[in-house]
């Protein structure tokens, strides 16, 4: 038997049978290793625990409590989900199964009536029994004409078999008399299912496409631990609390009318105010730093996107191009920098005009599939806080500063401290995905990483990130839900420049191309206010509350002619406040206002009217105060200002 050589994750190199496997790897390095190995990766690629190794390659191997470990755990309770599903039903199809963040999935579809929640315990039941038999989990090859007679004349599973076969095979998984299609590493061993819960069902679009029949997806997770699986459903209820759709319909912030367009969300006039103190908000710290805020259409000629490299690069998230009849086809712009290089272009430029910021609140179009749309997050139409500037190359590392230095003022502001910076790369194999200039790439990806080592700040580095026609400094966030996301970035780019022939008259009287640099302090207006909605668990802070006061008349026909007012008095000061004249008792209307999450609960009475005074409930506290209604209103109009930071 021939050797092998295996590298390790630490770089020490040693030999090994040909034919060992990931298990027997483990095994030679300490038992331990091995009661707590579940799978591997060679050369990158995730591989059963028990797959024979036939070459020298890289090594890693896969433990409980990775993530990588969690994966292949949601990959075998997902096996088990579509046995149990098959062993109690004799009339289902099934879709796609698999792993998601936090968990596993099955879709199925029911010929006489769907999968509903009330039938998951019987479901689970089953899947437990299956852990108790300790069935293998082994995978095999067979012909794929032998897999469609497997499948039985499941339409889906058909597809799915011919979509994924490899050189005339699929990879399958027998569980008990079942035969699952899957290509999924999972562990060797039902057994090794220690604790999992079936949690909900949902409509699936079969392959995300609205036009595809509705699938209904069960779904569930596992783990290694049951404490672990008890802290997942922990997670999960906090998440349910938080979840930007959920509490945007308790608060009427937003909704969403698939009949009349789905991804399209109507702002209600809770939200819209959410969303215009922001803009005003995000408007005026720009100008305040040099940006020159401007309007451009959301259409634009299709060549211009030929010439940026979007139509290219981007078509499958564009929306069809609109042929106008004369020759000339519009296209719904998917971004807003050739909108802004247009401005750029408009005059003749001079160095002394450097740095040249444009700004612009920008609406786009994404071409969004229907199984992607999530509230305010995942969207057909958004409205990008986006800025472009123009700079001479000495110019790049004060500038990027500079918007960085924004940047933090502006989480501060929004009471943002859970982030973290990712420079993100191109993938240079992938010549399809990025623009292909390796000198362009290089300067640029060291110029930004050159920019953060002076600035000292940590980061990690991402290949295959980069947006395709420069690298980025992205800024991470973890949303309410767990998810990671991109709340803000900086962009350098040499090539749009180029590809448009910008140009500014230098110091000694000769054309000079400019470098781009894009950034976008907030994200998009949705996908910011489905942040902030979730950290905030909707308890807006008093400066973005779309209401800030409620007045409450102890009795409506004494005392109601004070609360106005009030009322008058805090909306000359630009307070948000509102007076409840419902003929409902005062208790209703207190607890309504908790509900609804105001800040500032003002009840007033005898005393109140007597004293110009107001007796004062701040949002989250059970006790009240009493002080004079000029004081009230006085440091509301402070904590405003500071962002309802505490006054220093």
């Amino acid at each position: 038997m021939g050797k092998i050589k295996l590298m390790f994750p630490d770089d020490s190199v040693k030999e090994f049978d040909n034919g060992s496997s990931v298990f027997d790897v483990a095994k030679s390095i300490s038992t331990s290793l091995a009661k707590k190995a579940v799978a591997g990766k060679l050369d990158g690629k995730m591989v059963a625990i028990n797959t024979p190794i036939e070459k020298d390659a890289k090594i890693e191997i896969i433990t409980q409590g990775s993530d990588d470990a969690n994966i292949v755990m949601w990959n075998s309770a997902a096996l088990l989900l579509t046995a149990a599903i098959e062993d109690i039903y004799q009339d289902v199809e099934f879709g796609e199964i698999g792993n998601i963040e936090h968990g596993f999935y099955a879709d199925t579809d029911k010929k006489d009536q769907q999968i509903s929640v009330d039938e998951l315990p019987a479901i689970q039941d089953r899947m437990k029994e299956m852990v108790s038999e300790k069935i293998e989990l082994k995978p095999s090859k067979i012909a794929v004409d032998e897999a469609l007679k497997q499948v039985d004349g499941d339409p889906y599973q058909a597809q799915i078999i011919k979509r994924n076969a490899v050189d005339g095979q699929i990879q399958i998984y027998k569980v008990k008399d079942h035969v699952i299609v899957s290509d999924a590493v999972v562990l060797p061993n039902s057994g090794d299912v220690k604790a999992l819960k079936l949690l909900s069902v949902a409509g699936a679009y079969w392959e995300g496409k609205s036009s595809n029949p509705m699938l209904q997806r069960i779904y569930g997770t596992a783990f290694f631990k049951q404490k672990d699986l008890e802290a997942e459903i922990e997670r999960q209820k906090e998440a349910r609390e938080r979840d930007h759709r959920v509490i945007g319909n308790n608060l009427d912030l937003f909704f969403v009318d698939p009949k009349v367009g789905a991804g399209l969300p109507y702002w209600m006039p809770n939200g819209a105010t959410i969303r215009r103190t922001i803009e005003r908000y995000i408007i005026d710290k720009e100008v305040n730093n040099g940006y020159q805020h401007v309007y451009t259409p959301i259409l634009m000629n299709l060549d211009a996107y030929k010439t940026s490299g979007h139509w290219q690069h981007y078509r499958e998230d564009m929306f069809p191009p609109m042929d106008m009849g004369d020759g000339e086809m519009l296209e719904l712009r998917p971004m807003n920098c050739p909108s802004h290089i247009q401005v750029y272009k408009h005059h003749i430029r001079s160095y002394r005009e450097l740095p040249i910021r444009i700004a612009e609140l920008g609406m786009m179009h994404r071409y969004e599939k229907s199984g992607a749309l999530s509230g305010l997050q995942r969207v057909r139409e958004m409205t990008l806080n986006d800025g472009h500037t123009f700079v001479a190359p000495e110019q790049i590392q004060d500038e990027f500063k500079q918007i960085l230095q924004l940047m933090v003022e502006v989480y501060k502001d929004f009471d943002i401290t859970d982030y973290s910076f990712r420079l993100s790369y191109r993938d240079p194999k992938n010549t399809e995905k990025y623009f292909d200039d390796d000198e362009m790439w290089n300067h640029s990806q060291s110029m930004l990483k050159g920019a953060m080592d002076d600035l000292g700040l940590d980061y990690v580095e991402a290949e295959g990130e980069a947006a395709f026609y420069g690298p980025k400094l992205d800024v991470q966030t973890k949303t309410a839900l767990g998810n990671e996301e991109t709340l803000s970035t900086i962009q350098l780019d040499f090539m749009l420049p180029k590809q448009f022939d910008l140009h500014y008259v230098g110091a000694d009287g000769e054309e000079h191309r400019p470098v781009m640099i894009h950034r976008g302090l907030v994200s998009t207006m949705e996908r910011f206010t489905a942040y902030l909605t979730e950290i905030y668990k909707g308890a807006f802070p008093t400066w973005l509350a779309p209401k800030q006061v409620t007045i409450i008349p102890v009795k409506d026909d004494v005392h109601g002619e004070y609360a106005d007012q009030l009322k008058a008095k805090m909306v000359k000061e630009n307070i948000r406040a509102e007076v409840d004249h419902r003929n409902e008792k005062m208790g209703y209307k207190i607890r309504e206002a908790q509900t609804q999450k105001i800040p500032y609960i003002l009840v007033v009475g005898d005393s109140e009217v007597a004293d110009d005074s107001v007796s004062v409930r701040k949002y989250g506290q059970d006790d009240s105060k009493n002080e004079s209604s000029d004081v009230f209103v006085n440091n509301l109009v402070d904590e405003i200002a500071n962002y309802s930071r505490e006054s220093k």
